[in-house]
């Protein structure tokens, strides 16, 4: 009987818990999830007996360390920062890890000793890292195969509000977690273009925006993504000429974003004092240039230049940020008074349901002619606990996870899914969970 840890039982764990529990009996498994709320690991689990719930603090390090050894395999899904520290633990006791996340420089350095010991780190599992690379490898790989040239690569992703539940003027909620997407951005996004180097410091970030459809989802506009440039090496498209990824919002999202961007909202550096005894109106305003005349819209208006009116004033309206109302949080960053107003606003309905939008678009050449080929995801959540975030992260984490204790993948060290042997049978089994691609190509 094969022993599987799963560390965190988060937002985006159910549907990983669920097909581990869900092919327990056949695969021989015992599932054990730990997390610092072991009520809510306990629901994860919903009482099914091949599976258990026990409270789990990265920082004890006597429980930690049994948890770990006990285990035949671990699942980190802790926040990212943990990773090294469960790493350093798999690396002790023998352990293979799996993640969800990005490789971290910290685990990535522990690659040699991995390798040495037999285990593998098998990183970037999820949806954005994950589906991304796996389904944007194998177009890549069937170009190549074929004698063509990519030119252009472009990849955007979305975790968005379904249609059916996009009911603010933001045309956004949160189905992920908040303060990533309060702090996104923050640093210099970097990406190539027909040639030629591009860098984007945050402040200009969000008036960096194009625009793309998707299928029969309309219109979406798109923010360069941190570091795009490192993905010509991980491609191993080095001389391509466009590479771009990037985040996908319904458009007038970030010209509205970019306003907290302005103003310093989004600042994580420092705490503001007496912010709980603050109404909205005092915390916006105190944001803007002292001594001026005027509501606060048109003195906002006019420092930032952007209309006094219109659809900007209605987005920051609709929050509250103009209102007489107590902000009711103390000694916190302006980062997190802002996250605690759109936690409030943006929060999932208990009817509401996601969706995930993932779109790559690459340009390649082949016997003296031009294409672009269109690959496209959508997947719709069904409910609050079957997200398509929950969906799209924990299926193909817990298909690898099958895949490494039953034998099929044999790899040591550091990994991330991008070659056949790790993304084929991923991307075939995702199909049948619906996560699928549409794939679409032209002569240009």
């Amino acid at each position: 009987m094969k022993r599987i840890l799963v560390l965190g039982s988060g937002l985006s764990t159910s549907s990983l818990i669920d097909y581990l529990l869900s092919h327990a009996e056949s695969e021989d498994w015992v599932i054990k999830v730990g997390d610092i709320d072991q009520e809510g690991a306990q629901k994860k689990v919903n009482g099914h007996p091949l599976g258990s719930a026990v409270s789990f603090d990265i920082f004890n390090e006597s429980d930690k360390s049994r948890h770990i050894k006990e285990a035949d395999v671990v699942i980190s899904m802790l926040p990212a920062r943990f990773h090294p520290m469960v790493a350093e633990a798999c690396l002790e006791f023998g352990r293979s890890m799996l993640t969800a996340s990005y490789v971290s420089p910290e685990v990535r350095r522990l690659d040699y000793q991995a390798r040495q010991k037999g285990l593998l780190f098998f990183n970037e599992l999820g949806v954005d890292p994950g589906i991304d690379h796996m389904s944007a490898m194998r177009v890549i790989d069937a170009i190549r195969a074929r004698g063509g040239k990519l030119t252009g690569f472009r990849s955007y992703t979305g975790g968005l509000i379904a249609p059916e539940s996009d009911t603010n003027p933001w045309n956004y909620k949160f189905t992920w977690n908040p303060r990533n997407v309060v702090l996104a951005g923050q640093g210099t996004s970097m990406y190539i273009r027909g040639g030629e180097y591009k860098y984007i410091p945050y402040h200009q970030l969000f008036r960096s925006v194009e625009k793309t459809t998707v299928l029969d989802l309309g219109e979406f506009e798109v923010y360069p993504n941190r570091d795009s440039l490192q993905y010509r090496i991980v491609y191993n498209l080095p001389d391509i000429k466009t590479m771009i990824r990037g985040t996908m919002r319904r458009p007038g999202f970030c010209e509205a974003w970019n306003v907290f961007v302005q103003l310093g909202m989004t600042d994580d550096s420092y705490t503001m004092d007496y912010s709980r005894d603050q109404t909205w109106y005092e915390f916006t305003d105190s944001f803007l240039p002292a001594g001026k005349s005027g509501t606060i819209t048109e003195r906002l208006g006019a420092y930032l230049n952007i209309p006094a009116t219109g659809a900007i004033m209605e987005k920051l309206s609709w929050l509250g940020l103009f209102d007489q109302l107590p902000v009711g949080i103390s000694n916190a960053t302006p980062a997190q008074i802002l996250q605690h107003k759109l936690e409030e606003k943006w929060k999932l309905e208990p009817d509401d349901k996601d969706m995930i939008v993932m779109q790559h678009v690459f340009d390649y050449q082949l016997k003296g002619k031009t294409f672009q080929h269109k690959s496209s995801l959508v997947v719709m959540g069904s409910d609050q606990r079957k997200t398509a975030m929950a969906i799209t992260v924990g299926t193909p984490l817990a298909i690898a996870t099958r895949l490494v204790l039953n034998g099929s993948i044999r790899a040591s060290g550091v990994q991330v899914p991008t070659t056949p042997e790790f993304y084929l049978p991923i991307l075939r089994e995702l199909e049948q969970y619906g996560i699928q691609f549409i794939e679409q190509e032209e002569e240009i």
